[in-house]
């Protein structure tokens, strides 16, 4: 029997989960979680890869009826935009999801620790504020540096480093009365203790509660175009099953009352052990899951495709996969902001010998933005290598040609 899953939020960046939905014989329906596309997504994807596309009006009664009559079997979110309205569904509908207990927590970022926190878990501290006066005594009371960001957003977006009081005012205002990258009116911002040490991005898929790493990404930050400690590569790490990093997450993926689908999680494992940074009952974007899968990691793409349609051996193969290389991707940093002419350096980047693929965003005869966060990122460049010496020397070579001579501006 052929399964029909509705998949919440498919736009163009996150098409590739319903693609490989479809490659594995299933029956797709989009479901659109806003009337309103969101800016951050700029377009609908194409939508003949669906036998229907329903657009939720907020009448949750309405659309998961039209799901019903279409046999849906399953229900996942395909974007961060869409984890609220599936887990709604899902549960409307008696079909294997989360719930909608913590369903804000997976969302809301304050929500999120809170979460974690009263589960036992140890979290950064913070503080949801909505004035400057408590952001202010909040932020004296503090040590050192804090980390002031929008309560639901993603990729950075007005993620701020703050190193006096002043500057968490001017990171807050920057943020409160203006919306994020999805479309939404920030009516308060969160203020967090910076965490020290290295951070991670850990990917998992769940199914029937039991979880499984497929991939683990080590994240290199420099401070650039005002922007302090922005992810400029994400390196590849055995993607273990256990130890304290990985037990950490599984403990945070029960407190979420994650178990079905597929996470990514941020964790900066600081001098007292780990801490989240936040985490998005979603897939991870960035083309993760393709480059894990060139090293022999699990795809996390298709194990989450095994979780729903054939969870007996997504437990059967749980934590099998064994990495055999190394890759990098390496996130480009305008400088600048212009109308690009080219990228006159990107043959120098082809002949790394770990060089694999460029991702292109930013296209010649196109406006190229500052970069400031993942949304305005021109390109990506994904290296691949089975040394991880040489992959570490052409990761360098990157950073070290990416900047203003990298890009070829008109005038």
């Amino acid at each position: 029997m052929t399964p029909t899953v509705a998949l919440v939020d498919v736009y163009p960046m996150s098409f590739s989960i319903a693609e490989a939905f479809a490659a594995a014989g299933a029956t797709l329906v989009r479901v659109q979680s806003t009337p309103e596309v969101p800016t951050v997504y700029r377009r609908l994807p194409e939508l003949g890869l669906f036998a229907a596309n329903i657009v939720h009006d907020g009448d949750l009664a309405r659309s998961s009826g039209r799901l019903a009559e279409l046999g849906v079997d399953y229900v996942l979110p395909a974007s961060e935009t869409g984890v609220e309205l599936a887990d709604a569904l899902a549960e409307a509908l008696g079909l294997p999801g989360n719930g909608t207990a913590l369903s804000a927590a997976r969302r809301d970022k304050a929500a999120q620790q809170a979460a974690v926190r009263a589960a036992g878990l140890p979290v950064v501290e913070q503080l949801a504020v909505t004035d400057e006066d408590a952001l202010l005594a909040w932020c004296r009371s503090r040590p050192g540096r804090v980390v002031v960001k929008p309560i639901r957003s993603a990729g950075n977006d007005g993620v701020t480093v703050c190193r006096t009081p002043e500057q968490a005012v001017a990171a807050y205002r920057a943020i409160v009365g203006r919306r994020n990258i999805f479309g939404l009116a920030n009516d308060a911002a969160l203020v967090q203790d910076y965490l020290s040490g290295p951070e991670f991005a850990v990917n998992t898929v769940s199914s029937r509660g039991l979880h499984e790493v497929t991939d683990i990404w080590r994240y290199a930050k420099m401070s650039v175009n005002g922007v302090v400690d922005r992810h400029c590569a994400a390196c590849s790490m055995p993607a273990t099953q256990d130890g304290p990093l990985v037990d950490y997450v599984f403990a945070v993926l029960d407190a979420l009352g994650i178990g079905y689908g597929p996470t990514h999680a941020e964790v900066v494992v600081t001098a007292d052990g780990p801490r989240l940074v936040e985490l998005g009952a979603r897939m991870c974007g960035a083309g993760a899951a393709y480059y894990a899968e060139q090293i022999g990691a699990a795809n996390q793409l298709t194990r989450t495709i095994a979780a729903y349609l054939d969870p007996e051996g997504f437990l059967r193969e749980r934590g099998r996969h064994r990495s055999r290389g190394h890759a990098a991707m390496a996130f480009l940093t305008a400088p600048s902001a212009g109308r690009l002419v080219e990228y006159p350096l990107l043959d120098q980047v082809r002949e790394l010998a770990s060089f694999h693929r460029v991702h292109i965003g930013v296209q010649p005869g196109e406006d190229l933005p500052k970069t400031v966060d993942d949304a305005t990122e021109p390109l990506m460049i994904g290296l691949v290598h089975e040394d991880p010496e040489v992959l570490g020397a052409d990761l360098r070579a990157v950073n070290y040609l990416d900047g203003h001579g990298f890009y070829r501006l008109a005038g």
